[in-house]
């Protein structure tokens, strides 16, 4: 059967007639009359059909009945029979109800919807399936009201937010130009060290404006100084910048203490990855006293840091930004990270969870040193080591550059009795597996520092007490 009627009378077979159903009691005046037999009356603009397709045949009174009262809608007896079908309702006669609109499948409006709430997330998807569910209810809404933000809304202390928010106006985005070029140069970070106008940031940073070149430095207010280096540590990989025309009410980024730092500590970073100033990130410190080996990019010598480990998003552009403990106090400055296909150093490859921070208390004893000299001091044992293999510690080399003696004579290490061929293989409590190792916790300390390390010699193993001598500037 055809939907089309679907709620509506549907005419008997012609084989089969149906019996008209009787009308009411017409008014008082025509109560005499002969009932007229009723007509099944076709809904209005629509002709119903049955199975096959052909018109009800009409249905005949009896010969001695006859009509004393007009028809409705003005038609008279006397016309013959059966009247002609009123072009509306007779009245009293009941009136067929509309045949309601077919009603409409939401399956395929649920599974939009559904397929869109997938991208847009939980809370969407959510809404998206109440309004198609009560998509067929003409009465029903699909407005969703939102409630508004808690007018008292506060960041409270110690949030990253909070920190963030007071730390910023000390970061500074650093634009590094090569005197022989504009087109060369690249982005890094700082912060303010101190109320005269010194930024503290890394060497690599602005290696390529230190000769000829020029600096600049905008804060987060979007106001930017011109910026001299004062002095460069190619080994420590700090530099420290002066602003020409320093500003009035310099705020200095808190120095905390590197050496209290925990594994599992919270970290947020501050610089501008890839060029995106005053950027944030978050993390924790994931390792410490790890020994990173990095250049800086232009052919120099490489540094060596006994480095901060971190979690925190750190990409080029991040170098010489500031890594913040919860209290949003500095411990460490922001100088490489690991990269998935290019080993360590200040690549373009992007973040993979591999940042590493040089320690602020070395940071600070080098940049105290730069303001002071201009020049850097290194602390050494005064032996050469190779600088290659790795894994059993760090070999004292057979023989020095240009074929110098490996062990400086009359230096910290033969004062101490170590000779060529020696393996250092800790220095104080910290294990040594190669030469940059070595190194990088070497220069955790001052010159003067008095530290044991343990070596093998012969396969026996021994300690000397090493008083560490220093070297003045990267050359």
């Amino acid at each position: 059967m055809s939907t089309e009627n679907e709620g509506t009378a549907v005419p008997a077979d012609q084989s089969a007639p149906s019996v008209p159903p009787a009308p009411p009691v017409p008014p008082a005046s025509s109560a005499g009359a002969p009932e007229p037999a009723a007509v099944p009356q076709p809904e209005p603009g629509h002709s119903p059909r049955s199975e096959h397709a052909t018109a009800p045949l009409p249905v005949t009174p009896p010969a001695e009945t006859t009509v004393g009262a007009a028809a409705p809608g003005g038609a008279d007896a006397a016309g013959g029979w059966p009247p002609p079908p009123p072009s509306v309702p007779a009245w009293g006669v009941p009136v067929p109800p509309p045949a309601p609109a077919p009603r409409k499948r939401t399956g395929g409006i649920v599974a939009a919807v559904l397929a869109a709430a997938l991208v847009a997330g939980g809370v969407g998807g959510g809404i998206g399936y109440w309004a198609a569910e009560r998509g067929d209810d003409g009465n029903s809404s699909t407005t969703v009201s939102s409630g508004e933000a808690p007018a008292a809304f506060k960041r409270d202390p110690g949030t990253v937010a909070a920190v963030a928010h007071n730390a910023l106006p000390s970061v500074v985005t650093i634009q590094a130009k090569s005197g022989g070029s504009e087109a060369e140069g690249g982005t890094g970070t700082g912060f303010v060290y101190d109320k005269e106008g010194h930024i503290l940031t890394n060497n690599h940073v602005v290696a390529s404006a230190a000769d000829g070149g020029t600096l600049s430095a905008t804060f987060s207010n979007g106001k930017t100084y011109d910026a001299e280096v004062v002095g460069r540590a190619e080994g420590y990989d700090v530099a420290v910048l002066k602003l020409k025309k320093a500003p009035d009410g310099l705020t200095p980024l808190a120095l905390g203490n590197s050496d209290r730092v925990a594994v599992g500590d919270s970290t947020i970073a501050i610089g501008a990855p890839f060029g995106l100033s005053n950027t944030v990130t978050t993390g924790i410190i994931s390792a410490k006293n790890r020994p990173v080996a990095s250049g800086d990019g232009s052919g120099g010598k490489n540094s060596y840091m006994s480095a901060l480990q971190t979690d925190a998003s750190i990409n080029p552009g991040n170098s010489g930004g500031p890594l913040l403990d919860a209290s949003g106090a500095v411990i460490g400055i922001n100088s490489a990270i690991q990269s998935a296909g290019s080993g360590m150093g200040q690549t373009q490859a992007g973040s993979i969870g591999l940042g590493f921070a040089i320690p602020v208390n070395q940071a600070k004893n080098v940049a105290e040193q730069l303001i002071k000299t201009g020049k850097p001091v290194y602390p050494v044992i005064g032996a050469t080591v190779t600088m290659t293999e790795k894994g059993e510690g760090a070999t004292i080399a057979e023989e020095g550059a240009g074929g110098t003696p490996s062990v400086t004579p009359n230096g910290p290490a033969a004062k101490a009795g170590l000779k060529a061929g020696d393996v250092i293989t800790a220095f104080g409590d910290h294990p040594i597996d190669s030469g940059p190792s070595l190194i990088s916790e070497i220069w955790t300390h001052k010159p003067g520092d008095a530290v044991q390390l343990t070596y093998e010699r012969d396969g026996k193993t021994a300690t000397a007490t090493v008083t560490l001598g220093e070297r003045t500037g990267d050359n």
